[in-house]
């Protein structure tokens, strides 16, 4: 009997097809694609500087820092004009809330030297490219990482086993993303052009100057 969840996977399918990315999972939000792609890549460093401390742009999305703060790194703020995309420095993640295009995981690879694979973390918010009530996903290239996002997703569950019958062993998120939201957003995609201009970055306040962050 086919799950009313696997048009998720058909979703996330589809989206690995249109990106060149190898895997896919998909999210509540960028914001929580951020927050578990930094955490795995701190994973094998504990509190070792330079991995503890991330650099993002000063003038970005609030939810950005904070989402770096929950998992368990400090953050700090450089000078940067961005469009579209900017990395998480030092980690191989990618914010890329605003771009969303055909191939678009090649070249975050390309941008990212070619040494490390990247993770790219996309966003399905209403107001971006492929757009919806909520949603975000991480583009990236490890079946090891792919079994983590997957389990820390759903509230650290092994996928297709009742919780009754689960072996729980790490603290998880609830941030899997609704097979309704991934119905629509597959429909999109369907008809999306394999190039779509960046977005312009909103109005978004120095979020160094800003007290929390300090």
């Amino acid at each position: 009997m086919s799950s009313p969840y696997d048009v998720v996977k058909q979703f996330e399918q589809a989206v690995c097809e249109y990106t060149g990315a190898p895997f896919c999972v998909s999210v509540n939000s960028c914001t929580s694609a951020l927050l578990l792609a930094v955490k795995w890549n701190l994973l094998p460093f504990g509190d070792r500087v330079p991995w503890q401390v991330v650099e993002i742009p000063k003038r970005t999305y609030v939810s950005v820092p904070m989402s770096i703060i929950h998992a368990g790194a400090q953050v700090t703020f450089r000078d940067e004009e961005w469009r579209g995309a900017y990395q998480l420095w030092p980690h191989p993640v990618w914010d890329a809330a605003r771009r969303f295009k055909s191939m678009m995981y090649a070249d975050a690879f390309m941008q990212g030297g070619g040494l490390l694979m990247p993770f790219v973390c996309v966003s399905f918010h209403a107001a971006k490219i492929l757009g919806d009530t909520q949603g975000g996903a991480i583009l990236h290239a490890g079946p090891e990482a792919d079994a983590w996002f997957r389990r820390m997703r759903f509230d650290g569950r092994t996928e297709g086993v009742a919780p009754k019958d689960d072996d729980f062993r790490e603290i998880g998120y609830h941030c899997y993303m609704s097979n309704d939201v991934a119905a629509r957003l597959l429909l999109k995609l369907h008809s999306l052009p394999k190039y779509n201009d960046d977005l312009p970055n909103d109005d978004y306040p120095d979020l160094s100057a800003m007290e929390i962050f300090k």
